[in-house]
């Protein structure tokens, strides 16, 4: 079980979090983290597995707890708005093969505003941190 979330941790990461991927790649700590993360939830697979729960349930159960700090995405967010409001630069991107790399470019351009307010799963509707956002989109752009 241990193994399989590890491995199911570093796919969620690669999807939702590849700037974090990346930082954890060019620092040499990804196993570390990874193990970190799921030895943490091991309390709780221990707990459900004396439960008998299903094998499938302790994984999405252990995923949702590892996964906590991680949702919401800062990546699928601000790459949804650039979809959405910068639809030309955002074709741009995905025809020339850049899109991740630039998603990832533009959280570190909206690090701080991230950073400071509150970016969660219930301020991601915010229409103020939405503009915010456009706004920084919109510089990096030009």
């Amino acid at each position: 079980m241990h193994n399989i979330l590890k491995e199911k941790l570093r796919s969620y990461i690669q999807e939702n979090n590849p700037e974090l991927l990346i930082k954890l790649q060019e620092s040499f700590s990804l196993t570390q983290y990874l193990e970190d993360k799921v030895s943490k939830a091991m309390p709780t697979v221990m707990r459900l597995l004396e439960e008998d729960k299903p094998g499938y349930v302790i994984e999405e159960l252990a995923m949702t707890e590892i996964t906590d700090e991680l949702r919401p995405s800062r990546f699928h967010y601000l790459q949804t708005i650039l979809e959405e409001d910068f639809p030309r630069e955002y074709q741009s991107f995905k025809k020339a093969g850049v899109l991740t790399y630039e998603t990832i470019n533009l959280i570190e351009a909206g690090k701080e505003l991230l950073d400071n307010f509150p970016f969660n799963q219930d301020s991601e509707g915010d229409n103020l941190l939405r503009h915010a956002v456009i706004a920084i989109i919109s510089e990096y752009l030009n």
